[in-house]
């Protein structure tokens, strides 16, 4: 907490930036609004492009998820709600990080280092916490599974807490915390086979995994088996991409708090910010642990070791592993398992009498790190020299602290250390080029914004806007932008997806963040040919709203037949407006158009939409909804096919001799009925394991690594070997 305020002391917006203003937070207003309503927001039609939730990063079977969009629509201040948030989550990752270092055997003093260094490390604290929350929440689940994970391998835990923390992390409904899940999972196997040399330990967390996967497929198989119609269905292909692909003398560049590493990024070769930065002390620490001590119990934490080297060597690429892309995003699981190597090894193998060969390698180490990061950025020189007195001056003095003081003062310090730190970096770091800079408050943007009522087409692009305008008073009073219009209770088809619809998106050349080319105008006016229907019928659309910048004359040309441009007093210098000369005949109406069938009303709203239907020669009904995979169509009692027109609109083909039959068109994630099932399965399994594991339990029996107390204010101890003195060494 303490960290976090003095981050917000040096950037009151740092946690409000980029993806988490254009996505998460008007994401959780829409969501919450939903469940609110009594409403499991699955899936929100009139949203079209980033309304399909079973396949967006909603996690929307993850309760912790659903508590922030329940909570959401009561705070007016975004930017306050986002850091509440991101705040309660970085705690937790925090909380995870000291539980795996306990779990192998830490002392408390170095395992809270590790855990209050992990949230200001680098890319975790300028990326993940400040842009990317999907991120940061699926990491804090991840730690603690981790921890559970070895734990329940030694014996010392059920299978309960495994089960619970990995579903948690793969429920987030993002790619990279799930393989990372994988990862780890397979590196704590690797390690416990190694330190227990028996394989039922290994066999009992492999299974409990197993089980985790199988419940989570209710968040999970949806996005497998609708991947072909958005734009991540390639899922097998490879690149060597350079693009945020890490080197390895950047990635270990970890303890220099003004490296600014050189890789391929948004800002070029050189990145100004410090996104491979660990931890002050990690680099140095390693002159001051007895490795021959440290070797004689390898195989205790070569669990770390294995994730850390397979972390390290996936950052190096390859750039693009399917829809796993940019390798530097990877680089939080490498921090992860750096802190908690060198903070179990130090605090079980740590040396800190005097020694004038250890300070020396540590002199050593630091060099290393200021000939890096000078290498990467020598026009910072300066910058980079004051960082090596700093970790010199704090490295002495924790040393000195251990020596005289005791552990629990050494890292009183090293923590303390790290605010001042992240503040630092926070501070001189340059405005990101990816911030949107939306207003904080919905009550002014709303305020500020037309009134808009019905459904929405925007057509406007980001790169047109000046900054300058980013204001209420410009833009961000006329347009909405990613899904801002989500802020304001408005229904726009426009909405920031990391997934989209590739024929829709085609259809009205249409981006992730909701923006549109040029083109889109006559695409949308364009008339669809199997039907013979201008796309924005097809669509129901009430209003096309026309940014100025990208069509500065479209408003002094006469308008599509139709429809009328309509002037919103103080709103004319951002925005042109269309609205339909006569309004919609059948309000409500999901079916857009009829050829050879007469059907009635066919209410909008749910997932679940009856009309009735008669068609003497045959003929076809196409609705106003994206053709997603899980649509299913009955008449009558029995089923009959979905189709897509323009691989866009949902449509179905009525057969002859129709005569007053029902017609019904629902929506459910695909898969769910084998997700259910394998849902059950694993509850089934997870409660046979849990009952093995009481009924194998003990009172009186020693997990498999317990070991003697040991004093935390002594300097250095190997848990598994006598006491050491002030003037042994560990281990001898």
């Amino acid at each position: 907490m303490l960290g976090y305020l003095a981050v917000l002391l040096a950037n009151p917006r740092h946690f409000y930036t980029d993806d988490t203003e254009a996505q998460y937070a008007p994401m959780w207003q829409l969501l919450g609004t939903e469940l609110r309503a009594g409403r499991f927001p699955a899936m929100v039609p009139w949203e079209w492009m980033a309304g399909n939730y079973s396949l967006e990063e909603a996690g929307l079977y993850n309760p912790p998820q659903l508590l922030v969009y329940l909570l959401a629509p009561s705070f007016d201040n975004l930017a306050l709600y986002a850091t509440i948030v991101k705040l309660v989550f970085a705690v937790i990752a925090a909380l995870g990080v000291f539980r795996i270092c306990l779990a192998y055997g830490a002392r408390l003093p170095w395992a809270a280092v590790a855990g209050v260094a992990f949230p200001f490390s680098g890319w975790f604290l300028f990326f993940d916490q400040a842009s990317w929350f999907t991120s940061q929440t699926g990491t804090a689940w991840l730690v603690h599974a981790w921890a559970s994970a070895v734990l329940y391998a030694r014996g010392r835990s059920g299978p309960i807490p495994l089960f619970v923390f990995l579903y948690l992390a793969l429920t987030i409904q993002y790619a990279f915390p799930a393989v990372e899940s994988g990862l780890m999972i397979a590196a704590v196997a690797a390690g416990e086979y190694l330190y227990q040399r028996r394989w039922a330990p290994v066999l009992r967390v492999l299974t409990v995994a197993g089980l985790a996967v199988l419940a989570s497929m209710i968040a999970n198989l949806p996005i497998l088996l609708s991947s072909q119609a958005t734009w991540r269905g390639d899922v097998s292909t490879i690149l060597n991409d350079q693009f945020l692909t890490v080197p390895w003398s950047e990635s270990l560049n970890a303890s220099l708090p003004s490296t600014v590493p050189a890789f391929t990024g948004w800002w070029g070769y050189v990145q100004p910010l410090p996104m491979v930065y660990i931890a002050w002390f990690l680099i140095p620490a390693l002159a001051f642990i007895d490795w021959r001590a440290a070797a004689r119990a390898a195989a205790e934490w070569s669990g770390i070791a294995l994730l850390a080297l397979a972390a390290l060597m996936w950052t190096a690429g390859p750039g693009a592993i399917g829809p796993l892309r940019w390798p530097a995003r990877v680089l939080p699981l490498l921090a992860i398992a750096l802190l908690v190597l060198v903070c179990v090894l130090i605090s079980r193998y740590g040396v800190f009498t005097s020694s004038r060969r250890r300070a020396t390698a540590a002199g050593a180490l630091i060099a290393l790190l200021f000939i890096r990061s000078f290498s990467a950025a020598p026009k910072l020189v300066e910058r980079h020299l004051i960082a090596v007195l700093v970790v010199a001056a704090l490295g002495t003095g924790v040393v000195w602290l251990a020596r005289t003081r005791g552990v629990t003062a050494a890292a009183t310090l090293t923590i303390l250390a790290t605010f001042p730190i992240a503040y630092a970096q926070v501070a001189i770091a340059p405005a990101t080029p990816l911030s949107y800079g939306f207003p904080e408050r919905r009550s002014e943007m709303a305020a500020a914004f037309p009134d808009f009522d019905g459904r929405t087409l925007q057509l406007a692009d980001r790169i047109m806007v000046r900054n300058e305008d980013r204001t209420l008073a410009g833009t961000y009073g006329s347009i909405a932008l990613g899904s801002y219009a989500k802020n304001l209770g408005l229904k726009y088809v426009n909405g920031y997806t990391p997934v989209g619809h590739a024929a829709f998106a085609g259809l009205l050349c249409m981006a992730w963040d909701g923006g549109t080319c040029p083109d889109a105008y006559r695409r949308a006016f364009a008339v669809e040919p199997s039907s013979d229907t201008p796309v924005v019928d097809l669509m129901l659309l009430d209003r096309v709203v026309l940014q100025r910048a990208q069509y500065p004359d479209a408003g002094n040309k006469p308008a599509p037949a139709g429809w009328k441009f309509v002037t919103y007093p103080g709103h004319e210098h951002q925005i042109w407006v269309l609205e339909r000369v006569n309004p919609l005949p059948r309000p409500g109406d999901l079916i857009a158009h009829e050829s050879g069938v007469k059907a009635s009303i066919m209410p909008e709203g749910g997932l679940t939409n009856r009309a009735t239907v008669s068609s003497g020669t045959g003929g076809r009904i196409v609705f106003s909804r994206l053709a997603w995979p899980g649509y299913t169509a009955t008449l009558g009692n029995r089923e009959i096919p979905t189709r897509a027109v323009a691989g866009t609109f949902l449509a179905v083909d009525i057969p002859p001799g129709t005569h007053n039959a029902t017609l019904t068109i629902t929506w459910r994630p695909p898969g769910l009925p084998v997700s259910l099932v394998c849902a059950v399965l694993a509850l089934l399994g997870l409660a046979v394991l849990q009952w093995w594991y009481r009924r194998q339990v003990s009172p009186s029996a020693p997990a498999v690594d317990e070991k003697p107390a040991v004093d935390e204010e002594s300097s250095a101890t190997v848990p598994a070997a006598p006491e050491p003195t002030a003037t042994t060494t560990p281990g001898s």
